[in-house]
């Protein structure tokens, strides 16, 4: 799976989306996705497989266990193992809620 597709598979889920952040302030909730890191396995001066770590963050002004649902059953139904974590950011009054992902 690309990025590009991932960013269509998120999209489905019809809230303000947008790649590391947004140009304009939004009201939760809303989903920002970003590569955190990547790397490649090479062999004879060739890069033979790439794979791309991702972290999709969603933040929400107050818990939204159907929310969170729903992106752990998009991630699932695609086959895209995750792991979670959760804060909240006092000084925005949110929680961000972050499945991180492998993209390969």
């Amino acid at each position: 799976m690309t990025l590009i597709d991932l960013a269509n598979l998120l999209s489905r889920l019809g809230y303000p989306l947008a790649y590391s952040h947004f140009k304009s302030e939004q009201k939760p909730p809303f989903i920002v996705y970003l590569v955190t890191s990547g790397d490649s396995f090479s062999a004879d001066n060739t890069a033979l497989h790439e794979s791309a770590d991702v972290d999709i963050e969603l933040y929400v002004d107050t818990k939204n266990l159907t929310l969170e649902n729903q992106i752990k059953t998009l991630l699932k139904q695609n086959e895209l193992p995750f792991s979670y974590a959760e804060t909240y950011i006092k000084e925005e009054g949110v929680f961000k809620c972050t499945f991180s992902i492998q993209l390969i």
